[in-house]
């Protein structure tokens, strides 16, 4: 049986993937609230019972795509001989996914400037951005560089993978630029590896 709850959900869920594809194709400032209703096959009433305005649609748009990116990221890392490697390719996943026009729009384009940004940056840091403290970690225990604080190295890390994000998604040659800053990206951190980063595995 069907419970209203289940009917809550499964409106909730149409509005969020109608508004992830409106968003997507025309961008936020483009996009109606009486359009992402007509896609979702609800009343505008319904919408506005679910989310106050266009901006937490959004919200919940941008928490969906940034769970389904940090999965893939996820794999990618998994797959890579060390914690170093793992950022390299994980970063590799990361701009191949934002350059793929819709996302990119919505993560790198219309996040900072609908959500704010410094929610923007809290929202990222919480799913890609955790990954690279961790793999940092994990690089320093197994002894690939040398123990030192996290937060600073990751920060800077991040800053620099972010501002590469949006080159790479603006780029008419998105996968020769991924490749340019991924070769970057590996020689940073070859500069960080202890004794030349002899360390196998």
């Amino acid at each position: 049986m069907v419970t209203q709850a289940d009917r809550r959900e499964a409106t909730r869920k149409a509005i969020i993937d109608a508004a992830r594809e409106l968003f997507g194709a025309a961008g936020f400032a483009s996009t109606t609230v009486d359009q992402i209703a007509a896609v979702a096959g609800v009343a505008k009433g319904a919408v506005y019972h679910h989310f106050a305005n266009k901006e937490a649609i959004f919200g919940a748009v941008f928490e969906q795509a940034s769970i389904e990116v940090v999965a893939k990221v996820s794999e990618a890392g998994r797959v890579a001989k060390n914690p170093l490697e793992g950022i390299v390719e994980g970063t590799r996943t990361y701009f191949e996914v934002c350059s793929e026009g819709a996302l990119g729009r919505i993560m790198l384009t219309d996040g900072p400037s609908v959500l704010g940004w410094q929610l923007w940056r809290d929202m990222d840091r919480e799913h890609f951005g955790a990954k690279v403290p961790s793999a940092l970690a994990a690089a320093m225990k197994r002894g690939l560089i040398d123990a030192q604080p996290v937060e600073p190295l990751s920060t800077l890390i991040l800053g620099a993978v972010t501002e590469a994000a949006i080159a790479c998604a603006n780029s008419d040659a998105p996968a020769e630029a991924i490749n340019a800053y991924i070769d970057a990206l590996r020689l940073l951190l070859l500069g960080l590896r202890r004794n030349g980063g002899s360390e196998h595995g």
